[in-house]
């Protein structure tokens, strides 16, 4: 069996985010468990890229109106990602800075086309190789109107035999556009033009939901979460729940290994202890704070999101009642949420310190030196953080919210079950209730020490997911012999 995993963002060529983590550990795994797998996505111009050596594989074009747009996929050849990864080449499209935007100017005005295309190229490089993927594997709203191109549009006809599985791993975004640039998309029947449409608009991820064989989330509570919360699309949600699955994302373990990781100061031998501190204690020269403290982290974007919104007044609220805490954090976002941190470390120098940027080596050091990982998340479809966190003994405290719900048992229902603290309402005295239950945690050594082997021996590899994608694949496969 042959699957083929179609993407925005695969790690290490190019991540904005989870996203990015999952389809480029994902394929790895399910090639280890004898499961063919690979991987597409636009050919960006990014560092990683720049430096690979790769090879065309295939050159062609598609036809949009009266002309016809040239593209090229190549291959990379020069490391071994543990699956083949294609590169779409289109001129013009995503050979620019950055992977959805300018990380100087902002957002590309032109996304929607942008991935259409992508999708376009990709069904026309399907459509004239002799050798055709089992299944294809679509992965959120950039590539959801693939599963449509190929069974509705009349010049993809005969690939609409193909399974195809379209994976949500953030419902808050739809990637929908007017109508008026329905002439990217390949000649379809009029009949078909419901599928495309939601609330009057065309919505690729809704589109992905309607057309896909078979559809999953990243957690099974996020399945549950988005039939009453997808911002907008839950009556359809719930339509198709019978073709649904909820499957975990994983981690790939041999990355995430503090005994081997070359981006952290010092390895985990057997003594955890002493790890964490040497770890803490490095932290040091990338930030201003007090490493004898119990050290609190918040690593990710700066979005409404990510609950980042509630740190500033929930961060200077504890420490103004001159609690002996630190807090740290790592990541960019919205503006205002910059300029308020940025008040908070002048205000409370020592205690609290920022780093406003995205840096991969400064997350796995913070994942390696802090103590907590805070997570007050407004919506988490699964959360790959806690499970990074947990891998290198630091202590997840998050709201009870899709992923973190299905990985997070709280300490207070089985004391040698738990992994960490849950908070229920997104309020300050919800999560500084929390704090103070993982500040109590901290300063019994018995507890802490226990809590921290006990979540380091956790497996959250890719392993078991991919398993599951597995019984997916086969079950769709089956229906097409029948």
């Amino acid at each position: 069996m042959n699957v083929l995993h179609v993407s925005a963002e695969c790690y290490p060529a190019a991540k904005a985010g989870g996203l990015g983590d999952v389809v480029g550990a994902l394929p790895k795994y399910l090639n280890d468990i004898d499961y063919p797998s690979a991987v597409v996505m636009p050919k960006y111009r990014t560092k990683w890229v720049r430096n690979q050596d790769i090879r065309p594989v295939f050159t062609g074009t598609f036809p949009l109106l009266d002309d016809f747009i040239p593209f090229s996929v190549e291959e990379v050849i020069s490391v071994d990602l543990g699956y083949p990864l294609y590169l779409v080449n289109i001129i013009g499209q995503f050979d620019r800075p950055g992977i959805y935007g300018d990380p100087e100017a902002g957002w590309y005005t032109d996304n929607e086309s942008r991935f259409l295309y992508f999708q376009r190229a990709v069904a026309e490089w399907l459509l004239q190789e002799k050798r055709k993927p089992d299944i294809i594997h679509c992965h959120d709203y950039h590539s959801g109107l693939l599963p449509f191109i190929l069974t509705h549009s009349f010049r993809y006809q005969e690939l609409a035999y193909i399974p195809t599985v379209f994976t949500i791993h953030n419902g808050e975004y739809h990637g929908s556009f007017d109508w008026n640039l329905s002439y990217l998309i390949p000649s379809f029947p009029p009949k078909a033009r419901g599928l495309l449409e939601w609330d009057y608009r065309i919505n690729p991820l809704a589109c992905g939901i309607k057309c896909a064989w078979h559809v999953t989330t990243v957690s099974p509570t996020y399945l549950e979460e988005l039939s009453t919360d997808a911002n907008g699309l839950e009556i359809l949600i719930r339509q198709e729940k019978a073709k649904a699955s909820g499957v975990l994302n994983g981690i790939d373990d041999q990355v995430w290994d503090p005994a081997t990781d070359p981006l952290i100061h010092t390895h985990l031998d057997s003594d955890i202890s002493s790890y964490k501190k040497h770890n803490k204690e490095a932290l040091s020269s990338d930030f201003l704070f007090d490493p004898h403290l119990p050290v609190f982290t918040f690593i990710g974007r700066l979005v409404r999101e990510k609950g980042a919104d509630l740190l500033p007044d929930l961060i200077d609220q504890i420490l103004s009642t001159g609690a002996d805490l630190c807090f740290l954090v790592l990541g960019t976002g919205e503006p205002e949420i910059h300029h308020r941190f940025q008040a908070l470390r002048q205000k409370h120098t020592g205690r609290f310190d920022v780093a406003l940027k995205y840096d991969e080596r400064l997350a796995h050091q913070l994942y390696a030196g802090s103590d907590f990982l805070l997570m007050p998340s407004r919506v988490e479809p699964c959360g790959l953080n806690q499970l990074y966190a947990m891998r290198y003994g630091t202590v997840p405290i998050v709201r009870s919210v899709g992923g973190l719900k299905d990985t997070v048992i709280d300490l207070a229902e089985s004391s040698k079950k738990g992994r960490g603290i849950r908070f229920d309402h997104f309020t300050l005295e919800d999560a500084r209730q929390a704090i103070w239950r993982a500040r109590e945690a901290y300063e019994s050594p018995p507890t802490i020490r226990d809590l921290r082997k006990r979540i380091m021996q956790l497996d959250f590899s890719w392993t078991q997911a991919a398993r599951n994608y597995s019984n997916i694949y086969k079950k769709l496969i089956k229906k097409t012999i029948k």
